[in-house]
């Protein structure tokens, strides 16, 4: 990876590393349940709706997740609270490996999402604060796409694994992430910017206020905005991806196949969204990335051969994901140190919420016979709007001290 390269000092390649790694378990856990989902569907006979609820679930998980993580993690450290969310995480995701009904399932989803959601913002506040301005975009997003490889990841595990040896195994593959977290704990330091200020004696109740204060309501506005529209439609599309191919008239291995290919086009996505959130900045990249994915969504709702639909799939891949890359490099930078993972929690945490509704959705409107085309348009909707509150609402972040800026104001 000659972006990892880029970054200066052996401790911030170190930790990003190591941030990236739990970042990939994540991604694989949240890549192998879409996967699973199909193949559940197939075993148990679970209809639109049941698949819907499962996912959305999940999300209402990492909704609560990355609410209590972000606060807590301003109270008691970075790293100690990622630790524990990906314990949290990792447990509940091997035990899905036992369950023998829908219910139990359900809630042990729940429970691994609260992990999985607490995780992401505070590994992304951890490594934002942990590198110089000057790098600190390239780093997040780099960070992010780890993302892909456990996605990657999950795919494979998915077509080599679940049609030969079952979703439990799957499952059980999930459990791995535990002992990296024993290792974790020694293994990165906490940020230098929690270490080095009284965050611990600032109360909840004052952090919140300072999110919504004067200053920073109109980026908290925005911020909400957009991380709804992303999580909306990335978890409405991409979790229903294997069913949806599925539903265009593939076989449950030809499904996963596909998007296994589609799936790679994250990486380059990511990658170039490093490049330019440096050179062009986090609103360049955000609203033309954004822009992007919205008219790949029209284009793989209307793909109609094999050819088209992996081209549309793979640029809503490649552009989504920068999107997502930017949206987390972007994020903590306009917050203080105080009050950023408190404010980067609830930003994700209000996000999580279209998470809920998004596949949720597609799951009515699939067993209601609306067409892949019309549920398409919707997600081209919510990611145009996305893209507007970036434009109209935010504020270029780009080698700005947030710490220094929050001084002046």
């Amino acid at each position: 990876m000659r972006n990892l390269a880029l970054l200066q000092e052996p401790k911030q390649r170190k930790l990003l590393f190591n941030a990236g790694l739990s970042w990939l378990f994540d991604a694989m856990d949240v890549g192998l349940v879409s996967f699973i989902v199909a193949a559940l569907a197939v075993e148990w006979s679970l209809g639109a709706e049941q698949i819907g609820l499962l996912t959305a679930i999940n999300s209402v998980g990492m909704a609560v997740g990355a609410a209590v993580a972000g606060s807590l993690a301003d109270r008691y450290g970075r790293r100690d609270v990622l630790v524990l969310t990906l314990l949290i995480f990792s447990v509940a995701s091997g035990l899905s490996a036992l369950v023998t009904s829908f219910a139990v399932l359900c809630i042990l989803r729940f429970i691994a999402g609260f992990g999985l959601g607490g995780e992401l913002p505070v590994a992304s506040t951890l490594v934002s604060e942990s590198v110089p301005a000057k790098e600190r975009g390239r780093a997040v997003v780099l960070l992010e796409s780890f993302w892909a490889v456990g996605w990657i990841v999950a795919a494979l595990v998915a077509y080599f694994i679940i049609p030969d040896y079952g979703w439990r195994i799957a499952f059980l593959i999930s459990a791995v992430p535990a002992l990296f977290a024993l290792y974790l704990r020694k293994a990165i330091p906490d940020s230098p910017a929690f270490e080095n200020q009284t965050i611990k004696k600032i109360p909840f109740t004052a952090r919140m206020s300072s999110v919504w204060s004067i200053k920073h309501r109109r980026s908290t506005i925005m911020l909400w905005v957009l991380w709804f529209t992303v999580v909306f439609s990335y978890y409405g599309m991409f979790l229903w991806l294997p069913t949806v191919m599925v539903l265009k008239g593939f076989t449950l291995v030809k499904s996963f196949q596909y998007v296994l290919i589609i799936t790679l086009a994250q990486l380059p996505g990511y990658f170039t969204a490093a490049y330019f959130i440096e050179k062009l900045g986090r609103k360049f990249v955000l609203v033309t990335y954004l822009l992007m994915t919205a008219v790949s969504a029209i284009w793989f709702g209307l793909a109609t051969t094999e050819g088209m639909l992996i081209a549309a799939g793979a640029c809503l891949s490649f552009f989504n994901l920068g999107a997502w890359g930017g949206m987390y490099a972007y994020t903590p930078e306009l917050y203080p140190t105080q009050v950023r993972s408190t404010g980067v929690g609830f930003a994700a945490s209000f996000g999580r919420v279209g998470g809920i509704i998004g596949p949720y959705l597609v799951g009515i409107l699939v067993a209601r016979g609306s067409s892949l085309t019309y549920i398409f348009v919707v997600f081209f909707v919510a990611i145009v709007i996305g893209a507007l509150a970036v434009l109209f609402l935010g504020k270029e972040t780009k080698g700005i001290d947030p710490d220094a800026a929050a001084d002046r104001t």
